[in-house]
């Protein structure tokens, strides 16, 4: 009886802790590389879009039901012709899209820096396809973004420009300004409009004003910004009108979202949160999306600016509020209302993802560098194998090379694969990257030394590799298991011949392929990964699958 009543006892605590883990949701709710995100509601779903740099697919689509349970359902870029990116730098190419949805029509606006500069795409289907970029020369700057007045069915594209006459007074003053747009012809009207001349308070000389979102809430217009650059002094500011025109006012109690001013020796900070977005539920609830860093020492993070998402307040005089004065950013919030079921978002918290390809297509997930114009990789050649061609095009140049990626989401992970290949010459390398961008990258591979084959270990150097371990493998066309693993400022590598005896090469510093050292707006991407490093080759890899675990111990 005494052991009947404990099994009872246990299986009761059981469920308190699954109903308790049920009532919260996890932030990030897009861990890893997803920044600048943007969100709209079309009936009772909602979409989030993301700025993709120089990836190819771009701009990756999500869908949810109920805001916290996220599923990729395309990228709305991914046909050659629509994404030119080939000679663009890891941090250029595509620049802070803004989604929105009106009269049963979604619309993307976004910025391809160096390229064609502004343009929208239009699907009726937000999973694809989507419509050919559509550019806007008119429109100079960053960060547009449409508002659709329903009062008056005329929409409005707001974004981030020069300053007056091109006259910086400051280092980083910046304007918004706007264009009246025909959203049915897709071109601008009348003539542009300054609405907000470097920030909320140009005493203080604010720094890069951006980003800007338009919302009609009852009987103002709500003009939305960041403000302070997309580094460790991010912050959202908030203005408002009565009139979509302006003139916008300021609240004075801005910024309604930052964390800067917070103790930077806090325990597992959120920090540099910004470029928010808005979207109201059917119940009536408003939410905010954000970009926030998760930063493992100092302001080194490698896993790129993440998706936030936190319950928004109002003053009791019309101001909407995401944050205010020592409130710090949270891991976990309350359930919006109405959701209901578990909790099911393969995006958020600690993870395990496993593709062993047998599929004729890739998993949503990977990505490439830069557009992909060349058959190069195949899942059918070899059925169950993913098949890589050598080509002289590296990780260091801006081509497209033979590299099929998959975000790095957390600080303690691990990613590995199972390979198949034998270098025939001393160029020849396939294996298994951590890439950040082009001159920051560690690189763990199989090639050939003296006639024999060898693992290698490489780290980048500016133009070049730096070989830092070199081992011989004794069965050369049999298969090596190769495994990276960060945490937090360290990365092992190791390789192994079968999958059970791992041989741990070197352990290197990950501060290096964090943001605050090697630059840019990008997360550290893993990639399995073959060259011939400038010399024309017929020889492959063929890689059995791949796998990769998050286990961050603030997810436990």
């Amino acid at each position: 009886m005494k052991r009947v009543l404990c099994w009872m006892f246990l299986l009761l605590l059981i469920q308190q802790v699954r109903a308790q883990e049920t009532k919260t949701y996890t932030n990030p709710i897009l861990t890893g590389f997803y920044p600048d995100p943007s969100i709209c509601r079309a009936g009772d779903d909602y979409y989030i879009v993301n700025s993709s740099f120089a990836y190819y697919p771009g701009l990756p689509i999500f869908h949810s039901r109920d805001l916290v349970n996220w599923k990729q359902i395309g990228h709305a870029l991914d046909r050659p012709e629509q994404l030119p990116l080939i000679g663009a730098g890891v941090s250029r190419g595509l620049f802070a899209p803004s989604i929105s949805y009106y009269k049963g029509v979604f619309y993307i606006v976004c910025t391809l820096i160096d390229k064609g500069g502004n343009f929208v795409i239009t699907a009726t289907n937000p999973a694809g396809p989507w419509s050919n970029p559509v550019y806007i020369k008119e429109v100079n700057g960053i960060d547009p973004s449409l508002f659709f007045d329903e009062t008056t069915d005329k929409s409005f594209i707001i974004y981030n420009s020069d300053p007056p006459n091109r006259k910086t007074l400051w280092n980083g003053h910046r304007t918004i300004r706007m264009y009246e747009f025909d959203y049915k012809s897709k071109k601008v009207v009348g003539e542009e409009m300054l609405m907000v001349n470097g920030g909320v308070d140009t005493s203080k000389h604010p720094v890069w004003i951006e980003a800007p979102h338009i919302y009609k809430i009852k009987d103002w217009y709500y003009l939305m910004c960041a403000e302070g650059g997309t580094g460790y002094n991010h912050s959202e500011v908030i203005f408002r009108s009565k009139s979509v025109t302006g003139p916008f006012k300021p609240w004075d109690q801005n910024p309604i979202l930052t964390q800067r001013h917070l103790d930077r020796s806090r325990k597992n900070p959120i920090t540099t949160a910004g470029h928010a977005d808005l979207v109201e539920t059917p119940q009536g609830e408003w939410y905010a999306v954000f970009l926030g860093c998760r930063p493992y020492e100092g302001d080194h993070y490698n896993i790129g600016r993440e998706t936030f998402l936190t319950p928004v307040t109002w003053t009791t005089d019309g101001w909407p509020v995401i944050t205010r004065e020592e409130e710090e950013v949270q891991y976990r919030y309350p359930l919006p209302k109405g959701v209901k079921g578990q909790l099911d978002n393969a995006f958020s918290g600690n993870f395990t993802f496993k593709d062993d390809f047998k599929e004729k297509a890739l998993n949503v997930r990977f990505t490439f560098l830069r557009t992909v114009t060349d058959t190069w990789y195949s899942t059918t050649s070899q059925p169950g194998w993913l098949e890589i061609s050598l080509r002289p095009h590296t990780v260091s140049g801006r081509d497209n090379p033979s590299f099929v990626g998959f975000r790095q989401h957390h600080h303690e992970a691990s990613a590995s694969t199972k390979m198949k290949f034998s270098a025939e010459t001393e160029k020849e390398k396939a294996g298994l990257i951590i890439f950040q961008n082009e001159t920051h990258f560690y690189y763990l591979c199989k090639s050939v030394e003296a006639g024999k084959q060898v693992v290698q270990l490489y780290k980048s150097e500016k133009d070049s590799m730096q070989l830092l371990v070199s081992k011989p493998v004794n069965n050369n066309k049999e298969a090596v298991y190769l495994r990276i693993e960060p945490n937090k400022a360290v990365y092992t590598f190791s390789w192994s011949p079968d999958g059970k005896r791992w041989e741990t090469l070197k352990e290197l510093d990950g501060r290096y392929l964090s943001t605050a050292t090697a630059g840019g707006f990008v997360g550290a991407v893993f990639g399995l990964y073959a060259t011939s490093m400038g010399e024309q080759s017929i020889n492959k890899a063929s890689f059995d699958w791949f796998e990769y675990t998050g286990k961050d111990a603030v997810f436990r």
